[in-house]
């Protein structure tokens, strides 16, 4: 009968400064893909279903602590080092270790690593106490070096304590590492900082663990998933990992992506089969988008749900509580900002509507524009199934056109219209004959002067 397994824990170490970043904002919470990087750690560390997740910070950060709630957090006092950072987080687990729990390190400004990648460093933790997750980058300048004798795992020598033979090593620790908890952090207060850098390193736990008899293995992964983010290049460089990941998902989930380097996903994005987006295209969070549909380039879409064979752009801007039911055209220099729009209904040029309803197989002319907001508060538009507004029309909300209805271009609308009917509000012009020439010859001497 098979041992049952233990119970995980889960330790991010978030408490860096990231002064390299020269923001005022932490480090962990920089986006990619459209959520702050601790919060894709988190993600990742959830489908592991531990028994708890406790992320390390710094004095002062409670942006990070609110960003990780309801998971707790320990603060670390001061930045002596990696050991340092894991022990302060030893009272918050203290349970979890009586109880035999694993224990899992990650960092927080590591958002690339893999829901894989980490159960197979705890598949491995059954025939070892320590497993340390290896890669091999093309430069290993700055890693700390891995170094084995006849197979075996001695110890981990940070970059500058290596001596030039070990530099030449290649093999090197990625940061994270999963171990029996008790004993894990009963070795980690043995540790000192008789280093260069004068840092409690994690990396002494292989030789203090050796002495004790401790076993340690490697899980080797590929180097991007440990990739961290301590600069804006360094950001950009995990952003860029992050978006191929996320293209070649929905291309393998059968969406077309015509310029798939081009277009911009959100960690949240859901396309259906058979969507096909051209080039240029945004997705921020909160982005569905049934099948059929067409999304055309150079069109920006956030908090939006887009209905089957529906067609979007090019040039639009779909904004956060947009609603586009099925065969639904919105097209060139469009903005729809909460609204829904209805089955067959069109807006295909030039206009806003904001705050709106807009009926099935309505059809919205060029320059249409729902005046929503007074300057105090905002309204609603209702324009009924199958009406049909004229171009240069203005809504001011609140107002209803109703179904079937008609508004005369350059119309504008402050009253209710009845279904059926015809609504014309704009003033009659005015034609003076050959006054043209007399108006221009004035404003020349008017210039003169």
């Amino acid at each position: 009968m098979d041992a049952p397994e233990s119970p995980l824990a889960i330790v991010i170490l978030a408490a860096g400064q990231g002064t390299r970043m020269q923001s005022a904002l932490p480090k962990v919470l920089h986006p990619i893909a459209g959520r702050p990087m601790i919060a894709q750690v988190l993600a990742v560390a959830e489908r592991l279903a531990p028994a708890k997740i406790v992320t390390v910070v710094a004095p002062g950060m409670d942006r990070v602590t609110a960003a990780v709630a309801p998971h707790p957090t320990a603060v670390q006092t001061r930045p002596l080092g990696t050991a340092h950072a894991l022990l302060a987080a030893a009272e918050v687990l203290a349970d979890d270790l009586a109880a035999g729990a694993d224990v899992l390190v990650l960092y927080g400004d590591g958002p690339l690593i893999a829901e894989t990648t980490l159960s197979a460093m705890l598949a491995k933790r059954r025939d070892a106490d320590f497993v340390w997750l290896a890669v091999r980058p093309p430069d290993p300048t700055g890693y700390g070096r891995l170094i084995r004798e006849e197979g075996k795992l001695q110890r981990i020598v940070e970059e500058k304590d290596a001596s030039p033979e070990e530099r030449r090593e290649g093999l090197v620790w990625g940061g994270l590492l999963a171990g029996r908890g008790r004993r894990l952090f009963e070795l980690a207060s043995r540790i000192d900082n008789r280093n260069a850098k004068g840092e409690f390193y994690l990396t002494a736990l292989v030789s203090l663990g050796n002495e004790a008899g401790a076993v340690s293995t490697l899980c080797e992964r590929p180097l991007e998933e440990v990739l961290g983010v301590n600069s804006r290049r360094e950001l950009a460089a995990a952003e860029a990992v992050m978006q191929r990941r996320l293209r070649l998902a929905a291309m393998e989930n059968g969406v077309t992506l015509v310029a798939p380097e081009s277009v911009i996903f959100s960690w949240d994005t859901r396309l259906a089969a058979d969507v096909t987006v051209e080039a240029n295209v945004v997705f921020g969070p909160g982005v569905t988008v049934a099948g059929g549909s067409v999304i055309r380039s150079f069109s920006h879409l956030e908090g939006v749900s887009v209905g089957a064979n529906a067609t979007v752009g090019p040039f639009a801007r779909l904004r956060p509580g947009t609603e586009l039911g099925d065969e639904v055209h919105i097209g060139n220099f469009v903005e729809v900002k909460a609204s829904h729009i209805e089955c067959g209904a069109k807006a295909n040029h030039l206009s806003y509507i904001g705050d709106a309803t807009v009926g099935a197989a309505a059809n919205i002319g060029a320059g249409t524009v729902t005046a929503n907001y007074n300057g105090v508060y905002k309204s609603r538009s209702e324009i009924g199934a199958g009406a049909s507004v004229g171009s240069n029309t203005v809504l001011v909300a609140p107002v209803r056109l109703g179904a079937g209805a008609i508004a005369g271009a350059g119309s504008v609308l402050t009253e209710d219209v009845p279904d059926g009917a015809i609504a014309v509000a704009r003033a009659k012009p005015s034609v003076t004959p050959r006054a043209a020439e007399r108006y221009r010859a004035r404003l020349r001497k008017e210039k003169i002067r």
